[in-house]
């Protein structure tokens, strides 16, 4: 996901997190076709189908969705928050506004959201 984002730093790019027994197991990037994708993100539908075909093949579930914030926080954003369609899964959110990326985890529900605390091994 970091590689991701650091490669096309002045665009948001988004993917899918497919998992087994609730552990991440893979990366599934997703072409962003935001009408602005400096400031916003939208998952081209084929490829989030293709993602997802490809996690049901694997024997995996959707763990959570991923996208980059250029130059904002590692938060959602109302726009983040208005077009969550998952509920249940973690929303992973990497910024570069700062010199070291930064990472935040959510919980996106309606018009709110929780920070759940990530464990990396």
């Amino acid at each position: 996901m970091l590689e991701h984002a650091q490669g096309v730093p002045e665009l948001e790019v988004c993917g899918l997190l497919g998992a087994r027994r609730g552990q991440v197991t893979s990366v599934y990037p997703v072409p962003n076709t935001a009408d602005d994708p400096r400031r916003y993100f939208l998952m081209e539908p084929r490829g989030q189908i293709d993602a997802m075909r490809t996690m049901r093949q694997a024997g995996e579930t959707l763990f959570g969705i991923y996208h980059s914030h250029p130059s904002t926080p590692a938060q959602p954003s109302v726009h983040d928050v208005e077009l969550a369609a998952y509920p249940g899964v973690v929303y992973l959110i990497i910024s570069l506004a700062k010199p070291e990326a930064q990472m935040g985890a959510f919980y996106l529900d309606g018009a709110s959201y929780k920070e759940v605390a990530l464990s990396i091994y």
